[in-house]
């Protein structure tokens, strides 16, 4: 089941922000909820790598099988293994609607395109896993455009700065996928080497 409970609280304990008010938390509490939570426990080599897989799960909103899955495909596709699941989970169309500015987490994304706010290549299409590949323009669809979401974003977007592999066009509430996710642009706080090494144990 998909975590519901106090995200914040996932934060702390995992030491990363997934949400701007996450951030300003961990500012102000950066140690683990609970009674004994200052009290830092040193983790053993393979708590570190259960943490960076927790860490990337909570990040993009995916469950432990879907997880598996995709680090499976990328374990099977040429190049670096962490390198290639980071890419994978940057290119599912709910993370491309956070990355260009058209909601505030990767959770409201999420729900966006479950309501079938969003189309790619002029198709809707309302699976948030749904695979982007580089070329394809991804943009709000018109029937959605009279909604009253759109008032709260829209003046954001006119100064919203895209990543380097992103192109956004805020008057036609659109973007397009330049190319493949530059690794180095992402800015990921998430140890993906952990993650490969975690999985090369089981």
């Amino acid at each position: 089941m998909r975590y519901t409970g106090p995200k914040a609280k996932k934060a702390r304990r995992l030491g990363m922000a997934f949400t701007p008010k996450d951030a300003k938390i961990l500012q102000k509490r950066n140690f683990a909820p609970g009674q004994h939570g200052q009290n830092r426990v040193r983790l053993s080599e393979y708590g570190l790598q259960l943490k960076e897989k927790q860490k990337a799960k909570v990040a993009y909103g995916i469950q432990e099988k879907q997880f598996e899955s995709y680090f499976n495909k990328a374990l099977k596709t040429a190049g670096v293994t962490g390198d290639n699941l980071l890419k994978m989970l940057e290119m599912r169309l709910d993370n491309i609607v956070f990355r260009l500015g058209f909601a505030e987490t990767r959770a409201q994304a999420r729900q966006l395109v479950n309501h079938g706010f969003f189309e790619v290549n002029g198709k809707k299409v309302d699976i948030p896993s749904y695979q982007v590949k580089a070329g394809d323009t991804v943009a709000m669809r018109q029937a959605k455009q009279k909604k009253g979401y759109l008032d709260k974003i829209k003046d954001k977007l006119k100064s919203f700065q895209t990543l380097d592999w992103l192109q956004l066009n805020p008057s036609a509430y659109s973007g397009k996928v330049l190319s493949s996710p530059v690794i180095e642009s992402l800015g990921s706080q998430i140890n993906t080497q952990l993650i490969v090494e975690h999985y090369s144990r089981t």
